[in-house]
């Protein structure tokens, strides 16, 4: 039974994680703002707070679930940097003088980047090359660099470092699932641009294998297989609107120049080369097999969005 410290604890996944843990471990919390009715402990706090590491000692965490992250763009890359990179360096050393035995950190597919020459399918010896101009690709790559860092500095720390691609559950609502919700399904000419989708339970019983198992490493959380834009539109039976890549930057440009959207040119890559995540090792070395494929995650996704008019 270990003692564990989840950060981001009153978002999304770190409820069904805290709950999922909850049976079987010593759960506490941690998040800037805490919401009702979680069922374990969360007490209120910052991951940048120089006092984490006494909270660590006092409730004896040998185990800390970093989750904490901005997942959306502020419009302050400052204030994101600090609560990212800081932030995690504030986790790494709080971890460090509490004795720490192991952190489990979900960084992001989106930490190899946006770009034209990634692989087909990318393995976690690929290069991290999270693009600058996209704070969250270019945060989860800093972070990264810095843990492998601490990695190489303090191996007495076990991490074990999780490259989710896109989550999907019956509740989720982002970014991702806003293209969804569109009448049509926006796709690039020449860019087919796959999704891989991860069934927010598998990301939570992944997790829960770490915390168990002590396992360390690095390993990206997808499920099996890809669905093209085509095959998207499909299941939700919606036309493609097919645009070439010059005239939807130019359209960017404007619409950002006029205040008509907070989207910038450069944000086309996000659009055009998604990264593709390879399972192999999360299956063969981890010794996790996710539950659905990417395309029952989505079918699931769509299925709940439909049920209360989501889509």
């Amino acid at each position: 039974m270990s003692r564990v410290l989840i950060t981001g604890a009153g978002g999304y996944i770190g409820r069904l994680l805290g709950e999922r843990l909850a049976e079987g471990h010593t759960v506490l919390g941690l998040d800037v703002r805490v919401p009702p009715g979680l069922p374990f402990e969360c007490r209120e706090g910052d991951i940048r707070d120089p006092a984490l590491g006494e909270l660590l000692r006092e409730q004896r965490i040998d185990t800390v679930v970093h989750l904490a992250a901005v997942l959306e763009d502020s419009g302050d890359r400052a204030r994101d940097y600090d609560i990212d990179v800081n932030g995690t360096r504030n986790v790494l050393d709080a971890c460090l003088g509490a004795g720490v035995g192991q952190l489990i950190v979900t960084s992001s597919g989106a930490a190899y980047g946006y770009h034209s020459d990634n692989p087909p399918w990318l393995d976690e010896q690929d290069p991290l090359r999270g693009n600058p101009e996209f704070a969250y690709s270019d945060h989860k790559r800093l972070v990264e660099e810095m843990l492998a860092d601490y990695r190489q500095r303090h191996p007495a720390l076990r991490q074990l470092i999780l490259r989710p691609g896109t989550v999907l559950g019956e509740g989720t609502r982002n970014q991702i699932t806003a293209l969804f919700e569109r009448k049509r399904i926006l796709a690039i000419a020449g860019s087919d641009s796959p999704f891989v989708f991860i069934w927010d339970r598998d990301v939570v019983g992944a997790i829960a294998r770490g915390v168990e198992t002590g396992a360390e490493g690095v390993y990206n959380l997808a499920g099996d297989g890809a669905l093209g834009v085509r095959q998207v539109a499909a299941i939700l039976d919606k036309p493609v609107l097919v645009l070439p890549a010059g005239l939807l930057r130019a359209a960017l440009w404007l619409g950002h120049r006029l205040g008509l959207t907070p989207h910038t040119p450069d944000k086309l890559n996000f659009l055009r080369y998604r990264p593709v995540l390879s399972n192999r090792r999360l299956k063969e070395e981890f010794g996790y097999r996710p539950e659905k494929t990417s395309e029952q995650a989505f079918r699931l996704f769509v299925d709940a969005a439909r049920t209360r008019g989501q889509l």
